[in-house]
């Protein structure tokens, strides 16, 4: 028991300065830091930009057309590389048996992707006016 206390002292120790650190430093910039406030510090920030109009506006329907495609097609990959891995491993990967059933899926799973993408294109979602 000695011996694994031992063994994660440095690592408390380590934990216990950088939050002493941490708790010193916030304490200090609130009790010591200028607090001068100003129309332009309270002002919204943008890329540099000086605010015009109201953040409120409606947005293109494009937008969100395009932010939902990119989530779809983010989704595919996220279930197509981890198959495109371990399909074909020797260890760990898809059972030799249901290599072609899976792989079958994997092919349907992929032609719906492209007829969405084909409507989607059809309908002109990647066509910017």
């Amino acid at each position: 028991m000695e011996n694994q206390v031992s063994t994660f002292l440095p690592i408390l120790a380590y934990s216990g300065v950088m939050i002493a650190f941490v708790v010193t430093t916030l304490a200090l910039t609130q009790t010591i830091g200028p607090k001068h406030e100003t129309v332009v510090k309270n002002m919204p920030y943008e890329s540099g930009m000086d605010p015009v109009g109201d953040a409120r506006q409606p947005f293109d329907v494009k937008f969100y057309l395009v932010a939902i495609l990119f989530l779809v097609f983010d989704v595919e990959l996220l279930l197509l590389y981890p198959w495109a891995c371990s399909a074909y491993a020797a260890e760990g990967g898809v059972p030799a048996e249901l290599r072609g059933p899976v792989f079958v899926v994997m092919l349907v799973f992929l032609a719906t992707l492209g007829i969405a993408y084909v409507y989607a294109w059809k309908r002109g979602v990647f066509r910017w006016r």
